[in-house]
C-alpha cells in the first residue's frame, strides 16, 4: 500500500514537472527572464551555476543559485520543469521609433543666418573699446580706494609734527611742576624743622624756670 503511494506521488510530482513552461536545464537567459522575478542578472547567475555544477536535479536546487531565495523560488515554482521543451516565446525586440521628418526651416531662420557674420563683425570692432572702458573704469576704482589711505597717512604725519612741536613745550611744563614740588616740599620741610626748633627752645625755656 505504501509503495501504491509513493508512485502515485512520484507521478503527481513529475506531472507538475512536465507541466512547467521553462525547463531550467535548457532555457536560454531570455526565456528564463520570462520567469516572474527572475531579471537578467538572475538569469545569468542561473546559467553559470548550471554550467558549473550541472544540470538541476531538483526544482528546489534552483535556490543555490545567488539571489534566487525562497520567496523567488515560490514565484516561479509552477512554471518550471527539469525536462522537456521550454514552451515560453521570446519577446521580439521592439523596432526603433523612426524620427519625423524634420520640417523645414522657414526663410526668417536662413536670414538670421545671413545677418549673423555681419553681427558678429561689428561686434568684435566694439570689444578694445569696451575693454579700454572696463580697464578705466577698474583704475577709477583703485584710485578711490587710495584715497582714504593717502588722507591717513597725511593725518598721521599732521599729527606726528605736531606732537614734535608740543613736546618741548611739554618737557618744559613737566620740569617747571617738578621744581614747584620740589620746593613745595622743601618749604613743608623747613616748616616742619622750625616748628620742632620752637618747640625745643620752648621745652628748655621752661627747665630753666
Amino acid at each position: 500500500m505504501k509503495r501504491i503511494i509513493g508512485l502515485f506521488v512520484a507521478l503527481v510530482a513529475y506531472a507538475g514537472i512536465a507541466l512547467g513552461a521553462v525547463n531550467i536545464n535548457s532555457a536560454t537567459k531570455e526565456q528564463l527572464e520570462s520567469l516572474n522575478g527572475i531579471g537578467p542578472v538572475k538569469a545569468q547567475a542561473i546559467i553559470d551555476h548550471r554550467k558549473k555544477h550541472g544540470p538541476f536535479k531538483k526544482l528546489e536546487d534552483v535556490k543555490n543559485v545567488d539571489g534566487v531565495g525562497d520567496a523567488t523560488f515560490d514565484k516561479i515554482k509552477g512554471d518550471i520543469s527539469l525536462s522537456g521543451a521550454t514552451k515560453v516565446e521570446t519577446p521580439a525586440k521592439a523596432e526603433p521609433k523612426k524620427e519625423a521628418p524634420k520640417a523645414a526651416k522657414p526663410a526668417a531662420v536662413k536670414e538670421e543666418k545671413k545677418h549673423e557674420p555681419a553681427a558678429k563683425k561689428e561686434a568684435k570692432k566694439h570689444e578694445p573699446a569696451a575693454k579700454a572702458e572696463e580697464k578705466k573704469a577698474g583704475h577709477a576704482k583703485e584710485e578711490k580706494k587710495a584715497e582714504p589711505k593717502k588722507e591717513k597717512a597725511a593725518d598721521a604725519k599732521k599729527a606726528d609734527k605736531k606732537e614734535a612741536k608740543e613736546a618741548p613745550a611739554k618737557a618744559a611744563k613737566k620740569e617747571a611742576k617738578e621744581k614747584a614740588d620740589k620746593k613745595e616740599a622743601k618749604e613743608k620741610a623747613d616748616k616742619k624743622a622750625d616748628k620742632k626748633a620752637k618747640k625745643a627752645d620752648d621745652k628748655k625755656a621752661d627747665e630753666k624756670k
